[in-house]
């Protein structure tokens, strides 16, 4: 039913469709994204781009990758995408040697409880790099 491709965020169709997903997954509650960063992934349903993800080597957290977004359309929702992309991330932090994959949320039960359903566990980081109130989340790979 679905899939999900790395894409090559070079490609000026590929980054508007990153964008606009971004735009209607996020509204204006995070930054746009460095799309020309790190690698980015697309879940299609058919020809349809539904779901995006992008992780970057962490500025944070030593031979880490930084999850830096995960963003699926509401009306695919409950479909384990948000899961399924968490896992593609993971894959190839192993293949790049990451000991951990990072990330945050901020007011957001819904990418937390995905966050712990797939292995993540809260930690708190020596200097922390979002809000007073943001949860942080690190898998390790090994």
């Amino acid at each position: 039913m679905y899939k999900i491709r790395i894409v090559d965020a070079s490609d000026d169709d590929i980054v508007d469709t990153l964008a606009d997903l971004h735009q209607l997954t996020f509204f204006d509650a995070a930054a746009m994204p460095q799309f020309d960063l790190g690698v980015w992934w697309l879940a299609y349903r058919g020809d349809d781009a539904v779901a995006f993800a992008g992780a970057v080597p962490s500025t944070h957290i030593r031979n880490s990758g930084y999850f830096s977004r995960v963003g699926v359309l509401r009306r695919h929702w409950g479909h384990g995408l948000q899961r399924r992309l968490m896992g593609v991330v993971e894959k190839r932090g192993r293949g790049l040697g990451w000991d951990s994959i990072v990330s945050d949320t901020t007011d957001n039960p819904v990418s937390a409880n995905n966050f712990i359903q797939t292995g993540y566990r809260l930690f708190v980081p020596e200097t922390p790099w979002a809000w007073a109130h943001t949860l942080y989340w690190r898998k390790w790979l090994r």
